[in-house]
């Protein structure tokens, strides 16, 4: 299946524009839509919670999957539990492995439109593999064949994001963010003073568009994206995003702070920009601190950003203001709004169509041609 997508000018006023810009008011409508449904998510999700030897895994294809790897470390540290992030692409092409140990499941499926084959299948073959799982479905799309599925079922639980967070343009922006806050605040509890302070440092963000555009005149032809934690998550799909709005012009790379000494550190050169997510806990945040200095020292200071939580300065790093004390699971939200604008201004730099990077359809925004194959019993 392939969703029609819009026509729209390139630049200001296209669909992909208006969903990232939006994205600020779309968490406080989520927070929202969490507390009105908490009595019946405590309801589905505390006797499974109060399971010693509960397994919870966060599934999902592309961005979707890349919301667990993001909630899945910041999940385990707060609530002390066994929490994993799979891809619905390794998960149903080596379900037995996957699913090795029968234990008590709960399978969290985040979906946009929720016809993706793969979406579909994870949930059967848990199904079939696992005598005891349950499915929480957390998507944008209530006509969704996942959402369908699962809405009368008594082991799922589907909860939907606000109706505008189903973006229509090619890349996944307030769909992404949308759902990574509700996984966030369906397990952590409500929490209104945060999703204020991140909506607050997502407008900060947005009214920084102009520093964005001198990034982009720099024409960079590589962007390496590093994050340590949950936010190494986050420079996957920020490596993503970039792919995909310029129709993969843009040469992008992803990895741990750590991580990136290990061999990808060579994809620097004099026309590299690196993007680094600085965590908010104190002891991991060093080791992203010693990899913006080594980066700073090869590539120049201009040519790093370090993102980081705190009052803004003029050098390179970038700071936003009001979120010091939140999660980096959480802050991975206004930080992807500088990746989203980072693709977007890109985009428009060298006369691609950011709602449609590709209008010969060799990717689209629904993956077509995958045959799931049965599982033999």
């Amino acid at each position: 299946m392939t969703d029609t997508l819009p026509t729209a000018t390139v630049g200001d006023g296209t669909v992909t524009e208006r969903e990232i810009s939006q994205q600020p008011d779309v968490w406080r409508e989520t927070a929202r839509i969490i507390t009105d449904r908490r009595a019946e998510l405590d309801a589905f999700l505390g006797p499974l919670l109060g399971l010693p030897d509960l397994r919870v895994v966060l599934t999902g294809a592309g961005t979707s999957a890349f919301v667990g790897e993001v909630a899945a470390p910041g999940l385990s540290r707060r609530l002390h539990r066994r929490i994993e992030a799979i891809a619905t692409t390794d998960l149903v092409a080596d379900p037995l492995g996957s699913f090795s140990e029968d234990v008590p499941t709960l399978l969290v499926s985040f979906a946009r439109s929720g016809n993706s084959p793969e979406s579909l299948a994870a949930t059967e073959l848990a199904d079939q593999v696992l005598q005891r799982v349950h499915h929480l479905v957390i998507t944008c799309d209530p006509e969704g064949r996942l959402a369908q599925q699962h809405g009368d079922r008594d082991r799922s639980f589907v909860l939907f994001t606000p109706a505008r967070a189903n973006d229509q343009g090619f890349a996944m922006t307030s769909s992404f963010t949308s759902m990574l806050l509700s996984a966030l605040l369906v397990f952590l509890g409500d929490d209104d003073a945060t999703v204020s302070a991140l909506a607050t440092a997502g407008e900060q963000v947005l009214a920084s568009r102009d520093r964005v555009q001198r990034i982009v005149e720099r024409e960079p032809e590589r962007i390496v994206y590093l994050g340590s934690g949950p936010l190494t998550g986050l420079s996957r799909e920020s490596a993503l995003k970039m792919l995909e709005i310029t129709a993969g012009s843009v040469d992008t790379y992803f990895d741990s702070a750590l991580g990136f000494r290990h061999g990808p550190k060579a994809v620097l050169d004099d026309r590299t920009l690196a993007v680094v997510y600085t965590s908010n806990d104190p002891y991991t945040r060093q080791y992203d601190q010693d990899i913006t200095r080594e980066l700073r020292e090869a590539i120049g200071q201009d040519a790093v950003i370090a993102l980081r939580a705190g009052a803004a300065d003029d050098g390179a790093d970038w700071g936003l203001e009001g979120v010091e004390q939140v999660d980096d699971a959480f802050l991975a939200l206004p930080y992807v709004v500088v990746a989203q604008l980072l693709g977007l201004h890109t985009s428009v730099r060298i006369g691609a169509t950011p709602d449609n990077p590709f209008p010969g359809g060799s990717v689209n925004r629904v993956v077509q041609g995958v045959t799931i194959h049965p599982l033999e019993a």
